[in-house]
């Protein structure tokens, strides 16, 4: 792995479960997340997604790209356009700086409004950025 490698892009189908889901497990109750009524009253078309749900979910995209040994160091992201029910995300990684077994990932989810999160993620694989992963997955 390089500065400059391009991760596999992750599709991920926003459904009212996830949006729902995602709220009650990071215990975010506010209305907007669960009641399309409310969220319509508020000025939104219909309920969105939180910011932990989005944070688990680049976690995610970068631990199933760097394999199970891989630990986020830090993730730093900012969201933007709502994700709704409906919709798709599809998440995108650069890699953008090496350093022996950490790697500093560019990650940008964007659905049909645009971009819905930007941001970076710090990930120790354990060693060389690369080997973990693929060894892994049964390669060498």
């Amino acid at each position: 792995m390089r500065a400059g490698d391009v991760l596999a892009p992750l599709e991920i189908e926003i459904t009212r479960t996830l949006v729902v889901a995602g709220a009650i497990a990071s215990r975010d109750y506010q209305d907007v997340h669960h009641d399309a009524e409310s969220a319509r009253q508020k000025g939104s078309p219909d309920i969105f997604m939180n910011i932990l749900t989005t944070n688990g979910l680049v976690g995610r995209y970068i631990t199933d790209h760097f394999g199970p040994r891989a630990v986020l160091r830090k993730v730093a992201i900012r969201l933007g356009a709502p994700n709704h029910p409906g919709d798709t995300m599809v998440l995108t990684g650069v890699v953008e700086d090496v350093r022996g077994d950490t790697a500093t990932v560019r990650v940008v989810g964007a659905n049909s409004l645009g971009k819905h999160v930007t941001g970076t993620v710090t990930v120790t694989v354990g060693g060389p950025v690369g080997a973990t992963a693929r060894n892994a997955e049964g390669r060498s």
